[in-house]
């Protein structure tokens, strides 16, 4: 959930550092800090809040280096202080960062104690860098210290160190969380996300579990698990610098809320080119794999889970298949009955979130085969562990809240589901091509629904003094009322709960009064006259609604009751529609309350912790 930079360079790597920590910002932080070897001397600069604060540090202290390590925290072992944050450096010579958790840091720390190192902090990243100095003092040099500490480390980790005595090269470690190295003509760079890198070079490899390297100003030598010297290939990325500018948007969240149209337009390309569902959209090999499958095991944490809860509702109503969604974080530590002719499909925005792969490699371990990786970055772990691999393209996606992501894996779940019923004899042509035309009209139905963003802001004004919020829907939008409370609890701090509207007389009926706002998801579908019934109960105890239902149902405003209409009923894809009006909802109350939309309190983007 921490972000890494480090540079190697005949220029002043310093403002690479800062820019690089500054890209990173997103991830979610709550220290950040760098550290540089200067002639003989490794110095280090570390503040708690932004990167600002560091950065105004470094520029009075004067730093330039042609060397150095930078980081970005969110604290797990120790609270939010300077003494905890990264860069760690041991006897003023070896300067370390790392994301991950250590898992017997403590015994560790204790065996170190007793050789005599004095720990500053309550980390467990202090323990590696004491560890690798240790290994050094018995007459190895940096890189082999650091192969031998690796070795001896349970968890996960990414680490990049320096060290005064060796100022020509960088050496770097990764199991468990992500890593990459940046390839420069003349300079070489490593960071957990290539928007760190992007401002100096596109060449990246991507070091794989157990790898270390070495980074020189000339040369990058990478080293597998077992020591032997490997080749990694060599990608080209395609993550632009425009797409991490704000441009004309105030937050990078309302940005890609507003982008939507255009990812789910790149996301569907294929299908639409093809005129079909093809089976290549999951990969080469998916027919085969896909023709035998006898159900779906969705596993998935967060927002990625209520995609996943919606795909349940789409796969079995069109392909006939058995579906269970679970979270990934469950799965993983629960003795699970494994069917191996189900396909097991991870979903993950970033590729690297722990309980996902964790949980991907407990299925592989029961014996499933059968893998597919639903995800928004090429080349990521999660889609490397997988056999099968559907990309969203929903390009990059800053703001911590997902929100190009969920909808442009809502398409890919529901291809794959259309997909399933194809393989199985349960599609017909003409089913088959009025799928293909509600996905043609999908990108303008969205625009549309954006389009209601003035009607929305003045909705949530209504909420802003609000401390808690109940959000209703039914069938397959009842993960879409989840998502929105979701929403908007995590960037305006407001306590949200959803629920199934038909579950409201079962207990969240007594929470109801005119100080909780009850937002109603409530499309002209099957369900709608439900819908209604639930929503009387709640006006009968005094509850204030607020309902987004489609242009073409008969519902009217009145006293306690606020009607906003997206475009007409859209059909099976109405799920992704009615998702644009919860997260602008979220968006515009966080905005009038005055939260950082962007980086909300004690949240990350890309979760490689448990």
């Amino acid at each position: 959930m921490c972000g890494i930079v480090g540079a190697i360079a005949d220029r002043d790597v310093v403002p690479v550092l800062v820019e690089g920590l500054k890209r990173l910002e997103y991830r979610g932080y709550d220290s950040a800090g760098i550290a540089v070897v200067v002639g003989d001397d490794v110095r280090r600069v570390r503040r708690t809040g932004r990167v600002a604060e560091m950065e105004a540090a470094a520029n009075a202290d004067g730093l330039t280096a042609g060397l150095g390590i930078g980081h970005t925290r969110w604290a797990t072992h120790g609270g939010v202080t300077e003494t905890n944050a990264h860069p760690h450096i041991s006897h003023d010579s070896l300067a370390l960062v790392h994301n991950g958790i250590i898992e017997n840091h403590e015994a560790q720390r204790e065996r170190l104690t007793q050789l005599g190192y004095v720990f500053e902090s309550q980390t467990d990243t202090e323990v590696i860098a004491h560890l690798i100095h240790h290994h050094q003092t018995q007459g190895l040099d940096l890189l082999a210290a650091l192969q031998a500490a690796v070795r001896e480390l349970e968890g996960a980790y990414a680490l990049a160190v320096i060290d005064k005595s060796d100022p020509e090269r960088m050496v770097v470690a990764r199991m468990g969380c992500p890593l990459l190295v940046g390839l420069g003509e003349g300079e070489n760079f490593v960071a957990s996300d290539v928007s760190a890198i992007l401002q100096a070079t596109r060449r990246v490899i991507f070091l794989e579990e157990g790898d270390t390297a070495v980074l020189t100003r000339a040369a990058v030598q990478v080293f597998d698990g077992a020591g032997d010297n490997v080749v990694r290939e060599e990608h080209l990325s395609d993550v632009s610098l425009a797409s991490l500018e704000l441009g004309p948007y105030r937050h990078f969240m309302q940005k890609e809320i507003h982008e939507q149209p255009r990812a789910l337009a790149d996301t569907i390309e294929a299908i639409i080119d093809a005129a079909a569902f093809e089976p290549t959209l999951f990969g080469k090999d998916a027919a085969a794999v896909l023709r035998e499958v006898e159900g779906v095991q969705i596993l998935a944490c967060g927002t990625s889970f209520y995609a996943g809860s919606v795909a349940r509702y789409w796969i079995e109503a069109i392909s006939g298949l058995p579906c269970t969604v679970e979270i990934a974080s469950e799965y993983r530590y629960r003795t699970a009955v494994a069917n191996p002719k189900h396909l097991i499909v991870t979903i993950s925005q970033s590729g690297e979130t722990l309980d996902t792969m964790e949980a991907l490699k407990y299925a592989k371990s029961l014996g499933h085969t059968r893998t597919l990786s639903i995800c928004n970055v090429p080349e990521s772990a999660i889609p490397r562990a997988s056999g099968l691999v559907f990309y969203t393209r929903a390009g990059a996606e800053i703001g911590v809240a997902s929100t190009k992501a969920f909808t442009t894996q809502l398409v890919g779940l529901f291809a794959l589901a259309v997909t399933l019923a194809k393989l199985n004899d349960r599609l017909t042509s003409g089913q088959e091509a009025a799928f293909i035309e509600d996905l043609r009209q999908l990108p303008g139905s969205v625009q549309h629904a954006l389009n209601l963003e003035p009607q929305i802001a003045m909705w949530a004004e209504k909420f802003t003094p609000k401390h808690h919020a109940l959000f209703l829907g039914r069938g397959v939008h009842y993960p879409i009322a989840l998502e929105g409370a979701l929403k908007l609890k995590e960037i305006s701090y407001i306590h949200a709960e959803a629920y199934p509207a038909g579950e409201l007389k079962h207990g969240p009926l007594a929470l109801v009064d005119a100080d909780m706002p009850v937002v109603v998801i409530a499309p002209k579908d099957a369900l709608l006259e439900k819908v209604k019934s639930n929503m009387q109960e709640v006006r009968a105890r005094g509850g204030e609604l607020f309902v987004f239902t489609d242009a073409d149902s008969n519902f009217s405003a009145s006293e306690g009751v606020h009607v906003i209409r997206t475009p007409r009923h859209v059909g099976v894809l109405s799920p992704i529609v009615h998702t644009i009006p919860v997260q602008m909802l979220a968006y515009h109350t966080a905005l009038a309350r005055g939260t950082d939309v962007d980086k909300p309190r004690n949240l990350a983007k890309s979760v490689t912790v448990e």
